[in-house]
């Protein structure tokens, strides 16, 4: 596995690089050698932040610690990776196993009559199963996730809704 180490205000003695290396290069057993992480380390309020990106294939896990020491953040960060994985290997399989029904949500028209995109983001939508873009959305820990349905090859999104379930808007 590839592993980047970015610096934001921060700057990390080689020993803590190789710890990063160790603590997340185990996980390559389990994505491959084609998988890629980031490990972005920062500095905020006197904490050492690491947010960590591992992408393989179609799968994202990423995690976000901070903490006084370098190494205890890696640390935590490797271990909020290792029980993702654990998590949502089993949630997955249950959830390929069961039959989907997807539910449309009611639309809310918001009251402001300006608008300011502060972020634009471009990425490539693969195909796959509702189930799995929820997997990837909760992985993300994001409220919605955009991705090509693989049996009717049309974009949808996944969103978690107040109550805690989950719709999906199918676009044709």
């Amino acid at each position: 596995m590839k592993i980047q180490v970015v610096e934001r205000k921060v700057n990390l003695k080689d020993a803590t690089k190789e710890y990063l290396q160790e603590k997340i290069g185990k996980f390559g057993r389990v994505f491959g050698d084609e998988a890629s992480a980031t490990a972005t380390f920062y500095t905020q309020k006197n904490k050492i932040f690491l947010e960590i990106t591992i992408r393989s294939g179609d799968m994202i896990i990423r995690s976000e610690t901070g903490d006084t020491d370098a190494r205890a953040a890696i640390d935590k960060a490797s271990e909020i990776i290792d029980g993702q994985m654990r998590k949502y290997k089993t949630r997955l399989a249950k959830r390929l196993k069961e039959t989907y029904v997807p539910q449309f949500p009611e639309v809310d028209i918001p009251e402001e009559t300006e608008f300011e995109i502060v972020k634009n983001k471009q990425f490539f939508v693969k195909p796959m199963q509702p189930e799995e873009a929820i997997l990837q959305m909760k992985l993300l820990n994001h409220t919605f996730f955009v991705f090509r349905n693989a049996e009717t090859e049309r974009p949808c999104i996944v969103y978690c809704r107040k109550d805690g379930k989950y719709g999906l808007i199918d676009i044709s």
